[in-house]
């Protein structure tokens, strides 16, 4: 268990020599390898053989939601020592999923027909979008509309919190290809009754192999893009098509807040324009060419305009975010990603992501397999055969 909590094999020993249990760093490994290894045994057994790790649930989800993502790695070839030796600087790509049983309420109405405060805050999106931030002084430094003095002094009454609530969550983390994946995911989603929960819903951001997964494994769940996405390529194209920080700010509330309220084809119109004025972006076209940036932002509104419908989802009592799943990546790398972390690929590597995944489960899955595994104080050993009074012919 500390194996899977810890920074290090070496912080484990660390912390077992506090209970006064010694052991190596390399005895930790290659425990940790074993018990990796187990789990993800046990996940691709036949079930007609063997029951999924995680106990049935005796009743069925009101909500489902699955979420998807990959990740990143640092991997070497085994048996070459320290650091690494894989082609790229061995990073190797993972694929993370949670499944949430989750509970929710529906509306009438759209709850929350503006965006969070969140979403309208220039230091904080800019540290989404991952990019240069605009320069906050110029935009709260501009003069207020007439009558915003009223509006300044009269206490903001935040929505009721429509989103839903999660109970019970089981992850997945594996270095598998996106197909094999997807039938892993699936498998435990069986195993959860998601599929015989009263409401469904799928969310990834727009990476293809996320949406092949669902077409082919979740096709009866709702589709839903993560908005935290959409946010961020508004925001770049905002900034592109506009000199004046200001003015690229007024732009990206303007598209968000209508990608919020599911005006999805309206923002097409208004970026298609602005393609227009500016023209198409040449083959030889960098990046952060304005050009560029708004074609990017137009194919990826296309593609993926039929998971856009938020006001329904919200009413719906859905999420619109992959907030868990962006939660559970960090919870990940904090045990399989730093600076001078290396697995060996692929064994190494998706050992400790079934270790790391299982202490994740908020089903004790990990516990429990460590008091069942061969070996186990806690598992009955089978008595030796009784041989009676017979003698044994030399």
């Amino acid at each position: 268990m500390l194996g899977a909590e810890t920074r290090s094999f070496q912080r484990t020993v660390v912390a077992l020599k506090e209970a006064d249990v010694e052991v190596s760093a390399k005895t930790v490994e290659r425990v940790v390898h074993d018990v990796g290894g187990e789990l993800a045994a046990r996940r691709d057994a036949d079930p007609r053989y063997e029951a999924p790790l995680a106990q049935r649930p005796e009743n069925v989800p009101d909500l489902a939601v699955v979420e998807c993502d990959g990740g990143r790695i640092r991997c070497r070839q085994p048996g070459q020592g320290p650091g690494v030796h894989l082609e790229g600087k061995g990073w190797k790509e993972t694929k993370n999923a949670c499944l949430i049983r989750a509970q929710r309420r529906t509306f009438a109405e759209d709850p929350q027909p503006d965006p969070p405060e969140c979403f309208c805050d220039p230091e904080h999106v800019a540290k989404i979008a991952e990019t240069e931030a605009l320069s906050v002084a110029s935009v709260r430094a501009e003069p207020r509309s007439a009558g915003s003095e009223e509006e300044a002094t009269e206490p903001l009454v935040p929505p009721a919190d429509w989103r839903p609530q999660r109970l019970v969550r089981t992850v997945l983390s594996s270095m598998a290809d996106s197909d094999e994946f997807g039938r892993q995911m699936k498998r435990e989603a069986q195993g959860r009754r998601f599929f015989e929960a009263s409401a469904k819903a799928f969310l990834g951001d727009g990476l293809p192999w996320n949406w092949s997964i669902w077409k082919k494994r979740f096709r009866d769940f709702i589709p839903i893009l993560d908005f935290i996405h959409v946010l961020s390529y508004l925001f770049v194209a905002a900034k592109a098509v506009h000199a004046q920080p200001h003015d690229a700010w007024s732009q990206y509330l303007v598209w968000m807040t209508g990608c919020w309220r599911g005006e999805v084809a309206q923002v097409l119109e208004e970026l298609e324009a602005w393609q227009s004025r500016l023209g198409p972006p040449p083959a030889e076209a960098p990046d952060h060419d304005p050009r560029m940036i708004l074609a990017r932002t137009i194919t990826y509104l296309t593609n993926n305009r039929p998971r856009m419908n938020y006001p329904e989802y919200r009413r719906e009592g859905l999420p619109v975010t992959t907030a868990w799943m962006e939660s559970l990546v960090k919870e990940v790398n904090h045990r399989v990603k730093g600076t001078e972390m290396f697995w060996n690929h692929p064994a190494g590597a998706e050992a400790i992501l079934q270790v790391r995944a299982a202490a994740l489960c908020d089903d004790e899955r990990l516990t429990n397999h460590l008091q069942t595994r061969p070996g186990s104080p806690f598992t009955r050993r089978p008595h030796p055969p009784n041989l009676g009074s017979k003698k044994v012919r030399s």
